[in-house]
């Protein structure tokens, strides 16, 4: 059980660090629920300086949803159903109080052109 938790880990911390999203919005996540278009319209503030070139609420779901299959996220549930927001999850405050640096790290110059060659070729 603990190798499974392990790698449970590994993977939350390496969706968190590989993700566009700043220290702020989790922060933000650990006090309520946001949603896709709210971070859209206040992208200089969630975002990393690296990614202020995206240009659509869709690519930001399409992260919330690679962060909900690593387990860091998830949706938020009303009396109707699920809605589009999204609230943090145990695993991803876990990774987030443990690892303090993963929003320090400076990140490459060939990582960055891959990540932004990535987004700019991705399906629209």
């Amino acid at each position: 059980m603990l190798l499974i938790d392990q790698k449970i880990y590994r993977r939350a911390k390496k969706g968190i660090r590989n993700c566009p999203f700043n220290l702020f919005l989790f922060q933000s996540l650990q006090r309520g629920s946001l949603n896709a278009q709210n971070v859209f319209e206040n992208k200089s503030k969630y975002l990393s300086q690296e990614f202020m070139f995206i240009n659509s609420s869709l690519f930001i779901e399409n992260e919330f949803l690679k962060l909900i299959k690593v387990g860091v996220l998830r949706r938020e549930v009303d009396g109707q159903g699920l809605t589009s927001k999204v609230r943090i999850t145990p695993i991803g405050r876990q990774v987030l109080e443990s690892r303090a640096d993963l929003f320090t790290k400076k990140i490459s110059l060939l990582k960055k052109l891959i990540t932004c060659l990535k987004y700019q070729l991705s399906p629209r």
